[in-house]
């Protein structure tokens, strides 16, 4: 099923990246109480679900991070360390399903640990104060600090309950003044600030996920679209983590065998000044960026490399769009070169 909210994202996850996403490498580090679920389902990339019928040697069984009813003065609250440093835009805290046993109140702390995780003389900072939560629905909260960079995250809830998800929004930290001129390194990987900005469909996997970590988990852990039944191809957008010049492409089709796509294209821009959210103007001009990779054919389940004289040197790029004919899925896109 396609992981896809039905709530409009608002303009500060534009671009964004979700820090808290355990699918990247977030974890639950502490909690005060996890009785009744653990902190862990909190940070599961899929939305939360409910089945009324299922039960545990606790209780209901609920799709997140659930403590007990506190009978003693305090609050609970929990540790979670993100899945990449990271620069915060805002936050979605959402209790879907928690409807007489979500907490009225929460609010969000962070701390930059260099190395492990914090200790009791971790300095934390109040990102969120105190804030109202509601029953069964996602909240949004902007961080206004947007400047410093974290590694960790304190959720209070006041004075119990649970949290369906925790959705961190930001950008991942990468010093790239520690890359040298020639180092090759792959410019679309996540952990480097990469993102995907618009794509043309995202039915059973977000194009995200190609930029990820690894070669993947399975079939699910790639970019993955719907059967289509009518002219064009699917395509993504992507902003890489730094301008480079683009010097070795790898497209890896792992675990897609009879998906794959029959082809793919790489195309690519140097637009430094282009925004997050793009119109439909950037998407149809898009379409007439240089090509760095010309069309190729592809094969199931496959690492694809292509360097040489195959790739274009058009310069230094910001942006690339990356095309597979007619649909289908890709586990993950490496695209190595110099930072410019």
């Amino acid at each position: 099923m396609p992981e896809i909210s039905t709530v409009l994202l608002p303009g500060f996850a534009a671009g964004c990246v979700n820090l808290a996403s355990a699918r990247l490498g977030a974890k639950g580090v502490f909690a005060t109480d996890e009785f009744f679920a653990p902190l862990e389902r909190m940070l599961n990339d899929a939305p939360a679900t409910f089945d009324p019928e299922l039960y545990d040697d606790n209780g209901k069984y609920m799709d997140g991070w659930e403590s007990r009813r506190k009978r003693v003065p305090g609050h609970d609250w929990s540790v979670i360390r993100l899945a990449m440093p990271g620069r915060i835009t805002g936050f979605d805290v959402d209790t879907h399903f928690f409807t007489g046993n979500y907490p009225p109140h929460c609010s969000i702390e962070a701390a930059f640990v260099a190395d492990g995780d914090p200790t009791d003389a971790t300095e934390w900072s109040e990102l969120l104060p105190k804030s109202p939560l509601g029953p069964s629905a996602q909240h949004f909260f902007e961080n206004a600090d947007r400047e410093r960079v974290w590694t960790h995250l304190r959720l209070h809830i006041y004075p119990d309950g649970g949290v369906a998800r925790l959705r961190v929004y930001g950008t991942a930290y990468f010093d790239w003044s520690k890359v040298g001129s020639d180092e090759e390194i792959d410019l679309a990987y996540i952990f480097h600030g990469a993102k995907s900005l618009a794509w043309s469909d995202a039915h059973y996997g977000h194009p995200d996920k190609m930029l990820g970590p690894e070669r993947g988990l399975n079939m699910g852990d790639g970019w993955e679209t719907k059967r289509r039944r009518g002219p064009g191809h699917d395509w993504a957008v992507i902003r890489l983590g730094h301008p480079g010049i683009i010097r070795r492409v790898v497209v890896d089709t792992h675990f897609f065998k009879g998906n794959y796509p029959d082809t793919c294209e790489l195309l690519g821009a140097y637009l430094p000044e282009l925004g997050d959210t793009l119109s439909e103007a950037d998407i149809a001009a898009s379409e007439a960026w240089r090509p760095v990779l010309p069309r190729q054919k592809l094969e199931m389940d496959k690492v694809h490399e292509y360097a040489g004289e195959v790739i274009a040197d058009i310069g230094p790029v910001t942006h690339v769009r990356f095309a597979m004919h007619p649909d289908g899925g890709v586990m993950r896109l490496r695209l190595f070169g110099v930072k410019a």
